[in-house]
């Protein structure tokens, strides 16, 4: 795609490479403090270790979950903050920062120490949202859900070593500490992955099937304007045909930078959006809802024992992260057609999500698992692309932050459902996911006859 030499196209691969790079390091880390905290939790030592900074049990709910607050606020802010200065500045910036809480977190002795190391934290670790936007500035329309794929088995991957590594540090003395302060060290290592991508000499292609900017303008311009979004400064007077990033100062006018991610934040919350974001939310909640009471309901239902359970989890996970390769060749059996893609996957998924409520025996749960694991992976894809197609790569950026957003809330609804639904049965948060998946099936049903192929809104002659 696209009229590139061999050391451009080389140079585009190597930027696409290290950023898969990146952010396998970036999930790692994310989920050995993930894990780590989860297992205190378990065992009651994350409790233990925060009534011993002289808090009580409420404040300790609180600090629990500031980081949570945190990141449904600023997963949209900082994603158009992106679009505006660039991804390289950004990336950057959120990588130091997320090494600095970290960092705090592992030398708090006191309970404010503690929430302080929370808030850059909870404000800034969204690299794993930068790399996807900056992914899909870098590919074309048709290659971005395969480039996705790859990416989500990129993070899979980190994923499946966190829980290793984090369960290793935390059955040691001090592992909390060890664990925060092996997060920083690794988000810093990926601070310098970032500083040492080839963002200068990288082309940008040049398709002219990636039409899903909201302006008609030619190669050169739509090219043009993904520099400009991408962190770099051309001018028109020396501007080439062939166009590569060029850098740009972070030191913009703050006022101007606030207005710049003020008007891409209102620009998407009053878009025809609503319905994407929709059946994002709805997905999101059933599918936590599936997971939420899994390994309980392992034990009430089967007596399995939680160490198998465990196994079933790795071995879901495993499949997650291969799916990620699925996506590409799947995309190029449905020839592209996204909507369709999105409504097939959320019927298995919703499918998969009764068949496993109502399993008689632990063999049906498995292989429930292993295609639960791909339809999900899928639909992930599916409906990322979707927003990014309805939305356009120039503010791709806030569309993924909005999607985070969007994400956050579900993980803030769905353990207050999960804990009404066990009220009744160990079967009712999956049960309660299935009505879930079904309105979202019914949502699609309704709205995909009004959208086009790309997943855009029809106009009305």
């Amino acid at each position: 795609t696209g009229c590139c030499d061999s050391s451009e196209c080389s140079s585009s691969k190597d930027l696409l490479s290290r950023t898969c790079v990146t952010n396998t390091f970036c999930a790692t880390s994310e989920c050995i403090q993930h894990h780590s905290y989860h297992s205190f939790l378990n065992v009651c030592c994350f409790l233990h270790h925060v009534k011993a900074l002289g808090a009580s049990p409420t404040v300790a709910g609180i600090v629990g979950s500031t980081y949570g607050i945190l990141q449904l606020f600023s997963s949209t802010i900082v994603g158009s903050w992106s679009d505006v200065v660039g991804r390289r500045y950004s990336l950057l910036t959120c990588l130091l920062l997320s090494a600095l809480g970290y960092s705090l977190l592992g030398m708090s002795t006191s309970i404010a120490l503690f929430v302080l190391a929370r808030i850059p934290v909870g404000l800034f670790k969204h690299s794993l949202s930068i790399c996807r936007a900056l992914l899909s500035d870098l590919v074309s329309e048709s290659e971005r859900p395969l480039v996705m794929g790859h990416f989500n088995a990129a993070s899979s991957v980190g994923f499946i070593l966190g829980p290793v590594v984090g369960g290793y540090l935390t059955e040691h003395e001090g592992g909390f500490y060890t664990s925060s302060f092996t997060c920083a060290a690794i988000f810093l290592l990926n601070a310098g992955l970032v500083w040492m991508l080839p963002w200068s000499e990288t082309l940008l292609h040049c398709n002219g099937t990636n039409s899903s900017s909201n302006l008609s303008k030619d190669c050169h311009d739509n090219n043009l304007k993904r520099s400009i979004h991408n962190g770099s400064h051309t001018s028109n007077s020396h501007h080439r045909p062939g166009p590569r990033w060029r850098e740009v100062s972070l030191l913009q006018p703050a006022w101007r930078q606030l207005c710049s991610v003020g008007s891409k934040i209102l620009m998407v919350a009053y878009s025809d959006m609503w319905d994407l974001f929709l059946v994002r939310l709805l997905m999101a909640v059933a599918i936590m809802l599936y997971y939420s009471n899994f390994s309980l309901a392992m034990e009430e239902r089967f007596l399995l024992k939680p160490k198998v359970t465990g196994y079933l989890i790795s071995y879901s996970s495993t499949l997650g992260a291969l799916a990620g390769f699925l996506v590409g060749p799947v995309t190029q059996v449905y020839e592209n057609h996204m909507p369709a893609l999105l409504l097939h996957s959320t019927v298995l998924t919703c499918s998969l999500i009764f068949l496993y409520a109502a399993a008689p025996s632990v063999w049906q749960v498995v292989l429930t698992s292993t295609f639960f694991a791909i339809s999900t992976t899928i639909g992930r894809t599916c409906i990322t692309d979707l927003e990014l197609q309805r939305g356009g790569v120039q503010a791709s950026g806030t569309l993924i932050g909005a999607g985070q957003s969007v994400t956050a809330v579900g993980r803030v609804l769905a353990p207050l459902l999960s804990g009404l639904a066990q009220e009744f049965s160990p079967c009712g948060p999956p049960s309660l996911g299935v009505v879930l998946a079904l309105a979202a099936v019914g949502l699609l049903f309704i709205r995909i006859p009004k959208w086009d192929g790309r997943g855009k809104t029809k106009m009305r002659e």
